[in-house]
């Protein structure tokens, strides 16, 4: 695990076999007014995806930001991301500090309602690093709180989270490469919800 500053309230979970998260709750004090600031600055959209030969809509708007050179291909297209906005900067260099990941882009979803999801997958790209082993996600989840859920490729019960209100998640290690992570839809009723998750991109 990356050198880390101490924070109050921060929990650390060993998931096994040199996989791990943290949780820091509250890491944006203000998210309802970050949220909002994004959603008067990002373009938005939902992006055409190809999964088992079928092409669909995502069921969440996303926005793609990063350095330049940082792109990134995932469900069969090439993203390159689009410049910085102070929001996403600020945060960037807060989680830089925070981590010891030199996070260089950043993938924002919005889920509009409990219909908006994200299915099962991992973060496991061959260009996502620092290294093979150590792949760094930083979650940030502005908004309502939704169900996050961690399971082990192989099988087994879930890690569950419920995250919003500004609260970070960091998997780093090799969780990318053991474990699947999930927000799946609900029938209750919930508000919006932005998700910033920063990444590693290596250079090409």
């Amino acid at each position: 695990m990356p050198t880390t500053r101490a924070q109050p309230g921060a929990y650390e979970g060993d998931l096994g076999g040199g996989c791990w998260a943290r949780l820091v709750p509250g890491f944006v004090s203000s998210h309802e007014q970050v949220m909002q600031t994004l959603l008067g600055t990002l373009p938005l959209r939902q992006e055409p995806i190809t999964m088992f030969g079928k092409t669909h809509l995502t069921p969440r708007l996303t926005s793609w930001h990063g350095d330049p050179g940082c792109g990134y291909r995932y469900s069969g297209r090439g993203f390159e991301p689009l410049p910085w906005v102070p929001a996403l900067a600020e945060i960037r260099d807060r989680l830089r500090e925070t981590t010891g990941y030199a996070f260089n882009s950043v993938l924002a979803n919005f889920y509009r309602d409990g219909t908006d999801a994200m299915g099962a997958h991992a973060d496991d790209e061959r260009e996502l690093g620092p290294a093979r082993d150590d792949i760094g996600i930083a979650s940030v989840s502005l908004g309502a709180r939704r169900r996050f859920l961690l399971r082990r490729k192989t099988g087994g019960d879930a890690v569950e989270y419920a995250l919003g209100a500004g609260d970070l998640l960091v998997m780093g290690g090799r969780t990318q490469s053991e474990f699947k992570h999930w927000v799946p839809r609900t029938k209750k009723p919930v508000g919006p919800r932005m998700n910033l998750t920063y990444r590693v991109i290596l250079p090409r």
